[in-house]
C-alpha cells in the first residue's frame, strides 16, 4: 500500500513538473526574436546609467529625452539608507553612490532633495571623494571636481611597447585593454569641463589634503610622481605621436555597431579620448559610437537605463540547450532558426586573441554580443558548440563545430587550462599599478571556462586521457576547494563553478572521488526551503560559499550538479523541484539577485534570462521520470 502511495505521489510530481516545464518552454519560445536569437536584459548597478549621463554632459550633448526616465531609474535603485550598491542587498558602495549622486545633480535634481541629502550622508560616512575608486575620481576630475594630481598617471607612450615587454597593452585583459588605451589619452590631457554647479560637498571636511595624493609606494609611487612632473613639462618628445597612435588603435578596434569591446567602459572612454584629440561629434567614428549606444538602452516602467553590454549569443545558446533538454525536437522551427542565427555569428576573422596564439591560427569562435568580432571568447564558443551538438548535424553545423574545435584548442594556455579571451594573460605586474584598484585587470585560466572547454571537447570525442584534455582535467582536480566546491569566475560563485566542473568531469569518471565530494558539498548547501542560493559576498569571504537566500538560477545550478553527478533521483533534487514549481509564475521565475559575475568583488550581473533557462534545464529531467 505504501509503495502504491509513493508511486502515485511520484507520478503526481512528474505530471506537475511536466506542466511547469511546458509552461516554461512556452514562455521561452514567446521571447525568441524573429531572426532566431534571444537577448534578455543584462542588469548591473546604476553606474552604467550614471556614467552615460556624465558622458553626455562632458560632450555637451543634451539629455532632455532621457532625464525623467534616468532619474526614475536611479532613485528607484537607491536604498533606504541613501546609498547605492554593487548588487542586490549589497553593502553601501562609496563610488557607486558618488556617481549616482553626480548624475542626479546633472539631471537637475536639487541637492537639498531628501534622497540626495541622505546619499551625501553615506558619502561622508565612508570618507568622501578622497576614498573613491580611481574611475570615480576620473569622472570627478573631468568636471573639475577633483584634482588630476590625485589621479594615478599612465603615459600614452605605453602604446609603443611590444607584447613581450611588461606593461604593454596586451598585458591587460581585453576589457581592461580597451579601457586603458583611451584613458592613456584622457590622463595625458587632464581636461576639465566645469558643471554649472559645484560638487564640493562630496569632499568630507578635513580630507582635502588627501585629494592630491596618489596612494602608492615603492617604485610605482616614484614613477607616478615622475610622470606627473613630465606631464607638466613643456618638453614632451613623442607625446603627440603616441596619442596619434592610440587614436589609430582605438579607431581600428571600433566594432561594426560603433562600440568597443561590446561593453560600456571602453566605449565611453574611447568617445571621450577621441573627442579630446580633436574629432568632432560629427566625425563618423564618434557618430557611430554614440548611435550604437542606443541599442544598449532600455526605457520602460522601471525608467531609462543603460546596459553594460548585451548577451544575445550566450542567451541563445543557453536557450537552445534548455529547449532541447525539455524535449523540443532538434528540427523544430525555433531550434532551426536559432541554429541558423548562431552559425551566422561565428567569427572567422582575426582579433586581439592572435597576439599570443600560434601563427596561422584561424578564427572559429563566438563572442558574447551582437557585434564584438575582435573579441570572441572560449566560454561562449564552448557553450555554442554544446548547443549546436544537440541540433540537426547538417554539413554547416559540422563545419562550424570543427572550426570551433581548432580555435579552442589553439586558445589553451600554457598550464593546460583555458581563460575567456586570451592565452596566458597572467602578468601580475599590472596589479601593482596605482591605477589598478578596480576590477579584474587580467584574464587568467579559470575553473568554469576550462570546464566548459573540457565538456565541449569531450562531447566532440576528444579522449580525456590525451595530451589536450589531461592537463585541463588535472587543473580542475587540483583547483577543488577543501569543502568540495569549485570557484566560479563568471557566475556567483561556488554553486556556479561546481556545476560547471561536475558537468565536465562526471561523464569522464576520472575524478569520481572529487565529484562525490562536490555532490556532498552541494547537498549540505541546500536551504530549508528546498532551494539553493549564494550571495556575491562569497567573493569577499570564502566562508560564504553556497550561503544565501534561495534563487531560481542557483537552485537550478545545484540541481544540475546533482543530476550530472548522480542522476535526477538524487534525494536533494526532489525538494529543489518543489521549490521551483512552487515559485513559478506565468511560466517563469522572479529573481532580484545578481547571480552573474563581471569582475569578482567589483561588478555583478543579473541576467534576466538566467532565472528562466536554468530552471527549465533543471526541471526537464523530472518531467520525464517514468516510474
Amino acid at each position: 500500500m505504501a509503495d502504491t502511495m509513493l508511486t502515485a505521489a511520484s507520478r503526481g510530481t512528474c505530471a506537475a513538473a511536466r506542466r511547469a516545464t511546458g509552461a516554461a518552454v512556452d514562455h521561452l519560445l514567446a521571447g525568441q526574436d524573429t531572426a532566431g536569437w534571444w537577448s534578455a536584459e543584462l542588469e548591473t548597478n546604476v553606474t552604467m546609467t550614471a556614467e552615460h549621463v556624465l558622458l553626455l554632459s562632458f560632450l555637451g550633448l543634451p539629455h532632455d529625452d532621457i532625464r525623467a526616465g534616468a532619474v526614475r531609474h536611479l532613485l528607484s535603485a537607491q536604498r533606504e539608507d541613501g546609498s547605492w550598491g554593487l548588487y542586490h542587498e549589497a553593502p553601501a558602495d562609496l563610488s557607486t553612490t558618488i556617481e549616482a549622486y553626480m548624475a542626479l545633480r546633472v539631471l537637475g535634481v536639487d541637492a537639498q532633495r531628501t534622497e540626495l541629502r541622505s546619499a551625501l550622508r553615506v558619502i561622508h560616512d565612508q570618507g568622501g571623494a578622497a576614498h573613491a575608486r580611481v574611475f570615480t575620481k576620473i569622472w570627478l576630475a573631468l568636471f573639475g571636481a577633483y584634482p588630476w594630481q590625485g589621479v594615478p598617471s599612465m603615459p600614452p607612450e605605453l602604446v609603443w611597447l611590444p607584447p613581450r615587454v611588461p606593461l604593454n597593452l596586451y598585458d591587460f585583459a581585453c576589457w581592461a585593454r580597451g579601457t586603458v588605451a583611451p584613458l592613456l589619452i584622457v590622463l595625458s590631457h587632464r581636461p576639465h569641463r566645469p558643471l554649472p554647479f559645484s560638487l564640493a560637498e562630496l569632499v568630507l571636511p578635513g580630507t582635502e589634503w588627501r585629494l592630491s595624493r596618489v596612494e602608492a609606494g615603492g617604485p610605482f609611487g616614484w614613477a607616478d610622481h615622475l610622470l606627473k612632473l613630465y606631464d607638466r613639462s613643456r618638453f614632451q618628445p613623442g607625446r603627440r605621436s603616441s596619442r596619434r597612435r592610440l587614436v589609430r588603435w582605438i579607431s581600428e578596434h571600433q566594432e561594426a555597431d560603433g562600440g568597443w569591446g561590446g561593453i560600456q567602459p571602453p566605449w565611453v572612454y574611447s568617445l571621450i579620448a577621441l573627442h579630446l584629440e580633436g574629432l568632432p561629434l560629427t566625425h563618423p567614428v564618434i557618430r557611430r559610437g554614440l548611435h550604437g549606444l542606443r541599442r544598449f538602452a532600455i526605457d520602460d516602467a522601471g525608467g531609462w537605463r543603460l546596459q553594460a553590454c548585451m548577451s544575445p549569443v550566450w542567451d541563445t545558446a543557453l536557450a537552445v540547450i534548455a529547449l532541447r533538454r525539455a524535449g523540443v525536437p532538434g528540427d523544430a522551427a525555433p531550434i532551426r532558426a536559432a541554429v541558423s542565427w548562431l552559425l551566422s555569428e561565428q567569427i572567422l576573422g582575426g582579433g586581439d586573441w592572435q597576439v599570443r596564439c600560434p601563427s596561422g591560427t584561424e578564427g572559429g569562435g563566438w563572442a558574447f554580443e551582437f557585434d564584438n568580432d575582435i573579441y570572441p571568447d572560449v566560454d561562449d564558443t564552448a557553450v555554442v558548440v554544446l548547443a549546436l551538438l544537440t541540433a540537426e548535424q547538417t554539413p554547416a553545423v559540422r563545419i562550424a563545430v570543427e572550426r570551433a574545435r581548432r580555435w579552442v584548442t589553439a586558445m589553451r594556455s600554457g598550464n593546460g587550462a583555458w581563460a575567456a579571451f586570451d592565452r596566458d594573460n597572467i602578468r601580475p605586474i599590472v596589479y601593482r599599478l596605482p591605477f589598478a584598484d578596480f576590477g579584474a585587470m587580467l584574464d587568467p585560466p579559470s575553473e568554469d571556462v576550462t570546464a566548459h572547454a573540457v565538456e565541449m571537447l569531450s562531447a566532440m570525442g576528444e579522449p580525456p586521457s590525451g595530451d589536450l584534455l589531461r592537463p585541463a582535467v588535472d587543473y580542475l582536480r587540483s583547483s577543488q576547494r577543501a569543502q568540495g566546491s569549485w570557484f566560479g569566475r563568471w557566475g556567483v560563485n561556488h554553486l556556479y563553478g561546481t556545476w560547471c566542473v561536475v558537468s565536465a568531469l562526471a561523464p569522464l569518471h576520472l575524478a569520481d572521488r572529487q565529484v562525490t565530494e562536490a555532490l556532498a558539498w552541494t547537498e549540505r548547501a541546500q536551504n530549508a526551503d528546498g532551494g539553493w542560493g549564494e550571495t556575491c559576498h562569497s567573493y569577499a569571504d570564502d566562508s560564504f560559499a553556497g550561503v544565501g537566500a534561495s534563487t531560481a538560477s542557483q537552485t537550478a545550478w545545484a540541481m544540475l550538479t546533482l543530476q550530472a553527478g548522480a542522476g535526477p533521483h538524487h534525494r536533494a533534487c526532489a525538494a529543489g523541484v518543489g521549490y521551483l514549481m512552487d515559485r513559478q509564475v506565468d511560466g517563469t521565475w522572479a529573481e532580484a539577485e545578481h547571480t552573474g559575475t563581471g569582475f569578482p568583488g567589483d561588478f555583478y550581473i543579473n541576467y534576466h534570462l538566467y532565472r528562466h533557462v536554468f530552471p527549465l534545464m533543471a526541471l526537464a529531467p523530472h518531467a520525464g521520470v517514468d516510474d
